[in-house]
């Protein structure tokens, strides 16, 4: 594979406006806002910004979550982002700056709104975007940061703060949440529903069980299961941001799951051993997805860590060679949606003689770049026909040519040679054979079995084909051809036409 083709499949980002009217609306970034506004007056918090009790409750009050019971809890946290994102900013008072130890609930500090406040009114929405991402990050260490009951516990016993007593790694954990939230920007990416929901064992399977594995061990299914409730506590963490979109874990699972101490994945009902299970029952066990706003968060941290990750419209600006080279790795619905923006940018005419000159070749990716062409071309309207009509005696572009005029009824067009017919049909195959997809090999088993028996004698003639790829086509039609006689053929052929090219 060339450097520089894309190791991720593209997404479709919303705008970015849509993105920061997502970001503003987020539970938690809202609450930020809000308890950064009312901080107008001068709040006094203690060392590293924290907000004191007494201002915690009037907090809490403004929030109206005075009634929750989590809603301190839910108010330090949305102050604490406000903190961290700029949306406050701290003045230490003069007794916190002599280097003293004040009292727990001593004010070392005043908070007042901060200039990134603004920002969310006047900004402009990548200015908003800016904010919220640096609040994600701060929410995504919360979210793969040890259990604060352990903590809580171990500080209770008066010990020292032992990690490994947590069985807590830091880089572990923080690699585990990245390698998840990669895997669902995957399963998005590759999803024709980008909003469809993955089961949570599922998710932690993909992390923990080995490729090779076709039956999970017992050791393996408890480790699922273990990692299976912890992504539930990081998403419960990561949802009031806006990131994902999550449906928990059943409270009434891990309670039996507390009793009793046995894996905690999706069993089939009792007394239904024969029948699959429902989709309410897998939706017990948490069900997850990113947002779009989730999809953008994860796209920006994979660029910044050097990872190539499109979007759909990455190449709208980009020459014809570019979009053909790219567009075989495309999902087919992504791939389409990439060239009707490549076509928007560009005349009929304009656009259909750049895609049959990036067409050309004989190189090995060149079949792909034809088919990808005749793809794209097959969305451009009838005005590009001066084009198309040009390339008609072009042995590698006069197939594909043809092809367009007839799909449009248009009249005058010439009959294809023998050669010309044999010729594209090798490129067609050459161009579908690298696909790893199972559809597209049972299509092109069908594709081999028909060509055979509408013309006899097709191997015949095949063998002669001057094409860079017609060895490996005829091999590959001996590999899929049901009928062994057939086969056999493909391959004898095959053996000729590598002799031919060697010779």
């Amino acid at each position: 594979m060339s450097a520089d083709r894309p190791t991720l499949p593209p997404v479709r980002l919303h705008s970015e406006a849509e993105l920061a009217r997502d970001a503003l609306s987020a539970p938690l970034m809202a609450r930020a806002a809000k308890l950064a506004r009312w901080a107008e007056p001068g709040v006094p918090v203690g060392v590293g910004g924290q907000i004191l009790e007494e201002p915690l409750a009037a907090a809490t009050e403004h929030l109206g979550l005075a009634g929750d019971e989590d809603g301190p809890a839910y108010t330090a946290e949305a102050w604490q982002l406000a903190v961290d994102t700029g949306l406050v900013e701290i003045t230490e008072t003069e007794e916190s700056e002599d280097g003293t130890d004040l009292p727990d609930d001593a004010a070392a500090g005043i908070a007042t709104p901060g200039e990134e406040l603004g920002l969310l009114t006047s900004g402009s929405p990548q200015d908003i975007l800016d904010i919220w991402l640096g609040g994600m990050e701060t929410v995504l260490a919360d979210a793969a940061a040890p259990d604060l009951a352990d903590l809580a516990d171990q500080l209770t016993e008066g010990g020292e703060l032992d990690l490994d007593a947590l069985d807590w790694n830091p880089e572990e954990e923080a690699e585990l949440l990245d390698g998840i939230l990669g895997n669902l920007y995957l399963l998005t990416a590759l999803n024709e529903r980008p909003d469809q929901e993955v089961p949570l064992p599922a998710l932690a399977a993909s992390m923990i069980v080995p490729d090779d594995m076709d039956e999970p061990t017992d050791d393996v299914l408890e480790e699922v299961s273990e990692a299976m409730m912890r992504l539930d506590d990081q998403f419960r963490v990561l949802e009031p941001i806006g990131l994902v979109a999550y449906q928990p874990v059943d409270e009434a699972l891990i309670e039996e799951l507390d009793e009793d101490g046995e894996t905690a994945l999706p069993q089939k009902p009792r007394g239904t051993s024969d029948e699959p299970l429902t989709d309410e029952d897998v939706s017990r066990y948490g069900l997850v997805r990113l947002t779009p706003l989730g999809v953008y968060a994860v796209r920006a941290r994979m660029l910044d860590a050097g990872v190539h990750a499109p979007a759909v419209g990455d190449l709208t600006d980009k020459g014809s060679d570019v979009l053909l080279d790219a567009l075989p790795d495309y999902p087919e619905a992504l791939a389409q949606a990439e060239s009707e923006l490549w076509l928007a940018a560009r005349t009929p005419v304009d656009a259909a003689r750049d895609l049959l000159t990036a067409a050309r070749g004989d190189d090995e990716r060149a079949p792909r770049r034809r088919l990808a062409a005749q793809q794209t071309l097959s969305l451009v309207s009838p005005d590009a026909e001066a084009a198309l009509r040009e390339v008609l005696d072009d042995r590698q572009l006069g197939g594909l040519a043809r092809v367009w005029l007839a799909e449009r009824a248009l009249p005058g067009i010439p009959e294809p040679s023998q050669e010309l017919i044999f010729w594209l049909t090798v490129d067609t195959i050459a161009a579908q054979l690298d696909s790893a997809d199972e559809d597209a090999t049972t299509e092109l088993r069908d594709l081999v079995q028909g060509l055979t028996e509408q013309h006899s004698g097709f191997f015949d003639t095949a063998w002669r084909v001057d094409h860079p790829a017609t060895a490996d086509v005829l091999e590959a039609m001996g590999r899929l051809h049901p009928d062994k006689k057939a086969a056999k053929e493909a391959r004898k052929a095959a053996f000729k036409a590598r002799s031919r090219q060697s010779g």
